[in-house]
């Protein structure tokens, strides 16, 4: 029997997602991206490569709408970027299901029974770190501890607990809490919000990979009630994939002990 062959550009050619990413060192760049936001410098330090190089490889995955880049809050002259991980998740479904149906994609199940314990940071307590513990806590329920902190607390933003209320999450009885709270206390995983703490502090006692999620203070937008809802957005998209991270391979090491009031003052 003698075997059809498909012929040259008939639908049988790579989908542009895995070509583009299907690189090694985009690759790494899209793995180093999806534990933590990182400044170009640090990713030239991460992956041993030129800057010039990583830059070059980096401003692909831009254009391919893969990672974007936000201006620091705290140094304009820096910026962080982040991997889409919503957009990378809907290209990946799309080109399993361009080799053949049964290979489209689902996020996967939350894992039962699985345990750890989150610290958000940010500088006021008062918005983005509040709204991030009261998401965490809503949909992770009893098998996550979490917990947040500012290094210069302020009173919780109306603003943050009527749009929190939007999403089903209760910050009537929320306080600002100073991270001394915190400071002999275990946590598995070390979240920054924000870019001055982060900056400030770009390695915390015993975690030298914590985590960083450059958020936009909405308490700072001209927009109100429009920025605290961006923000909630993004924060429940970025608390959605730490889902499914909690309990299996860490997305970052885990203090041994938050000895962070010194650095954070």
């Amino acid at each position: 029997m003698q075997r059809r062959q498909s012929p040259a550009g008939s639908g049988f050619d790579p989908p542009d997602f895995l070509r583009l990413a299907g690189h090694p060192l985009r690759w790494r760049l899209l793995g180093e991206l999806a534990r933590s936001d990182r400044q170009v410098t640090e990713l030239t330090e991460l992956i041993g490569k030129p800057q010039n190089l990583v830059s070059y490889h980096l401003g692909l995955l831009r254009k391919g709408g893969l990672v974007h880049g936000r201006r620091s809050s705290f140094d304009g002259r820096d910026t962080y970027y982040a991997v889409d991980l919503a957009r990378c998740a809907d290209l990946l479904a799309g080109a399993g299901g361009a080799l053949h149906p049964a290979l489209m994609l689902a996020p996967p199940p939350q894992p039962d029974g699985a345990d750890g314990s989150v610290l958000f940071l940010c500088t006021g307590n008062s918005a983005r770190s509040q709204m991030a513990e009261g998401l965490l806590r809503s949909r992770g329920g009893d098998r996550v501890l979490v917990r947040s902190a500012g290094s210069h607390p302020k009173p919780v933003h109306r603003t943050a607990v009527k749009v929190m209320g939007e999403h089903g999450v209760d910050l009537t009885g929320a306080r600002s809490k100073h991270l001394d709270e915190f400071a002999a206390d275990r946590f598995d995983h070390v979240i920054t919000l924000c870019d001055k703490v982060r900056e400030v502090c770009p390695a915390l006692p015993g975690a030298p990979d914590a985590v960083h999620w450059s958020t936009v203070d909405p308490a700072g937008q001209p927009d109100g009630v429009a920025a605290f809802r961006r923000t909630a957005a993004e924060l429940a998209q970025r608390i959605g994939f730490l889902l499914h991270q909690l309990g299996g391979r860490p997305i970052g090491k885990s203090p041994a002990a938050l000895g962070i009031r010194e650095s954070l003052q």
